[in-house]
C-alpha cells in the first residue's frame, strides 16, 4: 500500500472522507503537489504543514471534514477564502466539474502565485475553471457573486461573519469556516425562526451549526 493509499484508508476509517465524490477528489489531487520539497516526504501524513509566509496546510482529515459539510455540487460558483497553497481550491474545482468554477483568495501575493503554479499542475487555471485571487479575504469577491458555497480556512475569533460574504452567498448556499476552536456550517434561509426541530440555531438569514475541537491559523 502506498503512502497515500494509506492515508485514504486512515480518512475513511475515520468517517471524515466518505461521499464518493470527495474521495474521488482526494485520489485525483495530490497533496504532494502543494507543500514545499523539504516536505514532501510528510505529504501524506494526517497533519498540517508548514507552506512558508508564516502559514500551514490544514491536515487531510480537517479538510476531508470541512468538504463533507461544504458538500460541492458540479456546476456549482465557490469562493475559497485563504487558499494558500492552491489545494482546496484544486479540490473544490475537481468536484465542480468541468462547468464550475472556484475563485481562491490569498492575501500574501507571494503565496498566491506559489498556488497559482501548483494549481496549474492540472489545467485548471488554463481551462477558466479556477482562479486565483491575491487580495484580502474578508472583502470576499463581489465581482463574481453570487456564490454558491464558500469555504473558508483560517479561523476567525468572533461568530458574526463578514457582511460581504453574507450578501455574497446565494440564498440556500453554504458557509463552512472555522470560528476559534470550531468548524461552523451557516446556510443561508433568508428565513427567520429560533431553533431548527434538528437541533441547529437560526438567525434571521443563517440556520448555523457548531463542530468543536479543531486548530487553525486565525484570519488576519
Amino acid at each position: 500500500m502506498t503512502p497515500k493509499e494509506h492515508l485514504m484508508r486512515e480518512l475513511m476509517q475515520e468517517g471524515v472522507l466518505k461521499s464518493p465524490r470527495s474521495i474521488d477528489a482526494f485520489l485525483a489531487i495530490d497533496r504532494a503537489d502543494f507543500v514545499p520539497d523539504e516536505v514532501k516526504g510528510y505529504a501524506y501524513m494526517n497533519e498540517a504543514l508548514s507552506i512558508g509566509w508564516g502559514q500551514t496546510i490544514s491536515q487531510p482529515s480537517v479538510v476531508a471534514f470541512m468538504l463533507e459539510l461544504l458538500d460541492p455540487q458540479p456546476n456549482e460558483k465557490i469562493l475559497d477564502i485563504g487558499c494558500g497553497s492552491g489545494w482546496t481550491t484544486a479540490l473544490l474545482t475537481h468536484m465542480a466539474g468541468e462547468k464550475g468554477k472556484v475563485f481562491g483568495i490569498e492575501i500574501i501575493p507571494e503565496l498566491a502565485e506559489h498556488a497559482r503554479k501548483n494549481v496549474s499542475r492540472y489545467n485548471f487555471l488554463e481551462k477558466g475553471r479556477a482562479h486565483i485571487i491575491t487580495g484580502d479575504g474578508a472583502q470576499g469577491c463581489s465581482e463574481e457573486a453570487p456564490f454558491d458555497k464558500i469555504l473558508v480556512s483560517a479561523s476567525l475569533q468572533v461568530t458574526e461573519i463578514p457582511g460581504a460574504w453574507s450578501e455574497q452567498l446565494r440564498v440556500d448556499g453554504k458557509i463552512v469556516l472555522p470560528i476559534k476552536n470550531s468548524i461552523w456550517m451557516f446556510q443561508k434561509t433568508g428565513r427567520s425562526g429560533s431553533e431548527d426541530p434538528s437541533g441547529s440555531k437560526r438567525d434571521a438569514t443563517f440556520l448555523k451549526k457548531e463542530y468543536p475541537g479543531f486548530v487553525f491559523v486565525p484570519f488576519k
